[in-house]
Order: C-alpha cells, then sequence, then structure tokens
C-alpha cells in the first residue's frame, strides 16, 4: 500500500525516463480549499505547459499566463468513421480556443482498439513527439478519453502534458463557474477526475511525531494527498445534498402556485440564454462562445393565452460530456427531470444540427429526462435560410431568431398549446344557480366546448390539478390529455 511499486496495468517502465512527482497536499492545518489549486512540480528538465507533470502554475488545466499551443490528437476505432473524428477534432479545437489556448496542428490515426499503455500506440507516439517538438507545442490534448496510466506513460515519453478531452472542459467549467453551487459542482468534477491521477514519491513519507509508538515508516506522501481529496469531495458532496434538497423545496413552492415548468436544453451556443433574455429580460450572460452559461436561471413567463409558466436556462451539452460533470451538476440538471416540458434549442445553422441534438438526447436520457415532452426550436433564422427548411421538415417544431426576435411569439404560442395539450380535458355540468363556479370555470380552465342544456351549463375545459380539485363536485368526466 503506497509502495513505489503501485501502478496501474500497462504502465511503461522506463529508467532514462524522468518519474513524475506530485506533491498537492499541504500541511494538514492548512485549508482543503488549496486542494482546488493542484500545486504540481515535475523534477528535471521539462516542457511549460498545463496542469499535469510537465508544469503550469494557474492552478488549471490549461495555462493561464500566455497561449499555450496545442496539438489535437483524434483516434478513429472500430464502428466509427473518419467523418466522426474530424466532427470530434472540429469541436475539439472550439473548446481548446475556448480555454484559452492556440490548436496549431492536428493528427489523426485509424485503429481497431486503443493500445492499452498508450492509446495510440508505441509509433505513433514517437510521430506525436516529433510534431509536437517541431512546432514547439506545450501540450498535446487527446479527443479520445485516456486512462490515467495512458496519460501518464503518454507524459513521459512526450515530456509534455498530456490531457483528454474531459479535462479541456472541466477547465472550461472552472473558468464560466460564479456562483457558489456551480464553483461547488465544479471543483468536485475536477477532483474526482484528478483522484485516481494523483501520483506521490513512495519513498517520500510524512512525519507522524517522535514519541513512544509513532516512530516509524509513517504514511506516503500519496496516502496523505488521497485521503485530503477524499475528504474535500465528501465536504463538497454534502454541500451540493443541501443545495438539492433547497431546490426541490423551491419546486414543491413553485407547483403550488399551478404554474407549469419548462427548460431550456440545447447544445452549448445554441442559444438558450438568448432565448431566455428575449423571453423575460432576464439579463443572463450571452456571449458567442461555448459554455458562456454554467448557472440555470429561472424566471417567470406569461404565455400568449394568459398561463403563467417558470423558464429555466440549463448548462449547455456536449458531445462527449464528460460523466463527472453529469453527476456534479446533476442538482442543477434536476430541473430539467421536474420539467413539464423541455424547450429544445437548435443551432439550425450549424455544420451538424442533427449530431447536436443527437448529443443532447443522450445526455437528456442518461440524467433520467428522455420521456419528458420536448418542443424543438430551430434557431438563428436570420443566419442561414436553412433553419427554416429544416423546422418544415420537422413536424411540430418551429423556426425563430432568437437575436431578431423573428418567430418568438409563434414560439410562445407553441409552448402554450403544448403545455394545455398536456393537461386532462375535463367535463363538467354546473346548474344555472351557480353562477360562481360558472365564473370559476371560466377563470382557472381553458374551455374548449360550452353548451346550454335545459338545467345547467356543460363544459367541456382543460384544468390544472389543484383547479380540478377545486371543482371536483361538478365533474362528470374526463379525457386523457395528450403529448
Amino acid at each position: 500500500m503506497g509502495n513505489e511499486d503501485d501502478r496501474p496495468e500497462h504502465e511503461i517502465d522506463e529508467a532514462e525516463l524522468p518519474v513524475a512527482a506530485v506533491d498537492m497536499a499541504p500541511d494538514e492545518d492548512e485549508p482543503d480549499d488549496d486542494l482546488a489549486a493542484g500545486d504540481q512540480t515535475a523534477p528535471g528538465e521539462s516542457h511549460r505547459g498545463a496542469f499535469g507533470d510537465f508544469g503550469g502554475e494557474s492552478g488549471g488545466l490549461i495555462e493561464r499566463s500566455f497561449r499555450e499551443r496545442i496539438v489535437l490528437v483524434g483516434v478513429t476505432l472500430d464502428g466509427e468513421t473518419d467523418a466522426d473524428t474530424e466532427a470530434g477534432l472540429d469541436e475539439l479545437a472550439l473548446l481548446v480556443d475556448t480555454a484559452g489556448a492556440d490548436p496549431v496542428a492536428r493528427i489523426d490515426q485509424r485503429r481497431q482498439r486503443p493500445d492499452p499503455a498508450t492509446f495510440i500506440g508505441k509509433g505513433k507516439v514517437e510521430e506525436v513527439k516529433y510534431i509536437s517538438e517541431e512546432l514547439d507545442c506545450d501540450t498535446v490534448v487527446f479527443d479520445n478519453e485516456l486512462s490515467p496510466a495512458q496519460q501518464f506513460n503518454l507524459e513521459k515519453i512526450l515530456k509534455r502534458t498530456a490531457l483528454d478531452r474531459t479535462a479541456v472542459i472541466l477547465d472550461i467549467f472552472a473558468q464560466n463557474a460564479s456562483s457558489p453551487e456551480g464553483k461547488a459542482q465544479v471543483e468536485l468534477a475536477q477532483l474526482k477526475y484528478r483522484l485516481p491521477r494523483l501520483r506521490g514519491m513512495g519513498k517520500k513519507l510524512s512525519q507522524q511525531g517522535g514519541g513512544i509508538g509513532t516512530r516509524g515508516p509513517g504514511e506516503t506522501q500519496l496516502e496523505v494527498d488521497r485521503r485530503r481529496l477524499v475528504r474535500r469531495m465528501h465536504k463538497l458532496e454534502e454541500q451540493l445534498r443541501k443545495v438539492k434538497k433547497n431546490r426541490s423545496t423551491q419546486s414543491k413552492q413553485r407547483r403550488r402556485t399551478a404554474n407549469r415548468s419548462v427548460a431550456l436544453v440545447g447544445y452549448t451556443n445554441a442559444g438558450k440564454s438568448t432565448v431566455l433574455n428575449r423571453f423575460t429580460d432576464a439579463g443572463v450572460l450571452v456571449e458567442d462562445r461555448l459554455f458562456a452559461t454554467l448557472d440555470a436561471t429561472t424566471r417567470q413567463l406569461q404565455l400568449p393565452g394568459g398561463e403563467k409558466v417558470f423558464v429555466t436556462d440549463t448548462v449547455g451539452f456536449v458531445r462527449k460530456l464528460p460523466h463527472q460533470l453529469v453527476e456534479a451538476f446533476r442538482s442543477t440538471l434536476d430541473v430539467v427531470i421536474d420539467a413539464d416540458l423541455l424547450v429544445h434549442i437548435v443551432d439550425g445553422s450549424g455544420p451538424d444540427p442533427d449530431g447536436d441534438m443527437a448529443a443532447v438526447r443522450d445526455v437528456l436520457i442518461e440524467i433520467g429526462a428522455g420521456d419528458v415532452p420536448e418542443l424543438v426550436v430551430f434557431n438563428k433564422l436570420d443566419q442561414s435560410p436553412d433553419v427554416a427548411a429544416r423546422a418544415a421538415r420537422r413536424e411540430g417544431s418551429v423556426a425563430v431568431s432568437a437575436q431578431t426576435g423573428e418567430g418568438v411569439d409563434d414560439l410562445l404560442a407553441a409552448i402554450g398549446d403544448r403545455l394545455r395539450s398536456m393537461t386532462v380535458v375535463t367535463e363538467l355540468f354546473v346548474p344555472f344557480e351557480r353562477g360562481d363556479v360558472i365564473a370559476q370555470v371560466h377563470r382557472e380552465g381553458q374551455v374548449l366546448v360550452e353548451t346550454a342544456e335545459d338545467a345547467g351549463m356543460r363544459f367541456r375545459a382543460r384544468l390544472e390539478d389543484d383547479s380540478a380539485s377545486r371543482l371536483k363536485d361538478w365533474i362528470v368526466g374526463q379525457e386523457p390529455a395528450s403529448v
């Protein structure tokens, strides 16, 4: 336990290569919050670069003191196509740029299965190393997820930091998180990512004291580091459990108002925040970059039919969204699971709207929101004529330009129609002498059919659950909702 030979399977053992050292643990009496900074050192000569064994003093995964030069690597495995790999590298280039670095080269490879030790194989690693040295690159970023052993082996050979897509996304989230909840979620995800990648120096032992019974080898620094990280993770998880409990209480309070909830979901940079601002003047940050908004924002909106709903802007999704982020942001994403309707915003002018939609659907299924009713909205009508054509081909969808406001009235009407169609159609019979009840039916429900009979008025109306409960004495039949 904690000895020098405690290494992941497939780790390369090359005596001439420098062994990485991680020293993340401050003294026991220092606050745990310093763990997020990930203070790291590397012995011997190393290249400047990002978080990892070969440099980086910013505390993030991508160095901030200069614009790093990045080599991108993508691998086409069995069951995938070269087009999929190119699309992934295109998006990875945008992610790297958003993180504050410059992609200067890309390398692709086709292989049946990943190499257990380096993912891309010894020969390809040498090619990546040569190109990195020729272009004076600081970091190599892989579009595929690397195991801790693969990442460690690559860094030993390349003499520079090797990151995967997950690390870049975590870094962007760390930059953009602003609320205490968002910061806690991102830090938890980062610690879960870093924990299996911790490496201590086996012979560096913590001093245990000088009294009788306390002398001896003590703990390795790796064990100390790991214990501190686990303790910090438990603290963050407890904070987020309290946040989730508060959100649940707020959700119950909203339910008592009989207002429906609508969640805006979609690929990152599809225009969700712009749509919310167009609806409600919410003042949410809007920038033309990935993951500009991480914190959920809820506003009340009155629909054209008079109904009031709660509209929530949520974090954007991407392909291969890291599992750590999905887990960490689960308290935020609960608003999606509890929503009555998902408004799926799609960048209709983008290079692959269908792929974006599929990626969003995958995440919705993963978090348990796959069965929530969905209204698809193709945004950025002002940027491409293809947007309207896409909406015309997909029944029930709407084309809008959140920037100019074109089509937004149609979208609001469509939201109202979908919510009303999800309400049970109730048949009521009210005697003429109960004019107060007749007025209540008109006031609280959407009257579809109103017929005068000898003894009273017969209604077919859509009622919310609480209204139906108050009018239960006059209900004579119901029809199921049509979702």
